[in-house]
């Protein structure tokens, strides 16, 4: 089944609404070098971390300056999966999971070079629409087709991200096949603070296209 993060949450409130909408992860930003209104401090991040049901996974989005960076804000945060924006290599993502955290770095939906090479050091790789600057959380889709083609390029769980709404995360999901969707300003009332109804659709027309997508295959199988 696909698995639903909701990212960007600054508040206690909305952090309650995505794990009772069913969510698999939430995702707090902290740290990065672009002006955004969901960024918040690494003590907001952890008292929200700390906040979450045990099964509800944390992850941290950060686009830190360097390793040594990456390394102290997970040991301050303590996130399940540390989300990294930026150019590290292969070896240095795989040195951060000596940190107990699951490592994801983000790619370019055409990059399949760079997915191939970072995917037996990381547990995952989150496609994402970037900025000029290398950050995610544009809001803007991509080529959904060239994220199929990087899907089925590594063999790692590959996340799907930008421009997913509730109006659209369904056609993504049977376009790419991915392990994950991704949304942030696509459930948003406002600038970091979530539409609640908007965030149960989202995770129901997740769920939904996945169940569809599932009856499809079986009706394939050969009786």
């Amino acid at each position: 089944m696909v698995r639903v993060k909701v990212c960007g949450v600054t508040r206690e409130t909305d952090l309650r609404v995505v794990a009772d909408a069913g969510a698999d992860a939430v995702g707090a930003i902290c740290e990065v070098p672009v002006e955004t209104p969901r960024e918040i401090s690494r003590e907001r991040a952890r008292e929200l971390f700390d906040a979450a049901p045990p099964f509800l996974s944390t992850t941290l989005v950060t686009m830190p300056d360097s390793v040594d960076h990456a390394r102290e804000l997970v040991r301050e945060v303590r996130p399940d999966v540390l989300q990294l924006h930026g150019d590290f290599s292969a070896d240095e993502l795989a040195s951060l999971r000596d940190e107990g955290v699951r490592v994801v770095p983000v790619v370019e939906a055409t990059d399949v070079a760079r997915a191939r090479t970072l995917a037996p050091a990381v547990d995952g790789i989150l496609v994402d629409t970037p900025s000029d600057s290398g950050a995610g959380g544009t809001g803007q889709t991509h080529d959904w087709d060239a994220s199929r083609a990087l899907v089925d390029a590594v063999d790692v769980p590959v996340i799907l991200a930008g421009g997913l709404t509730p109006g659209n995360v369904a056609d993504a999901i049977r376009t790419v096949c991915p392990d994950s969707v991704d949304v942030a300003s696509g459930v948003e009332a406002s600038g970091g603070v979530k539409d609640h109804d908007a965030v149960r659709t989202f995770v129901t027309e997740a769920q939904n296209a996945q169940t569809d997508q599932n009856a499809e295959d079986h009706e394939e199988v050969p009786a």
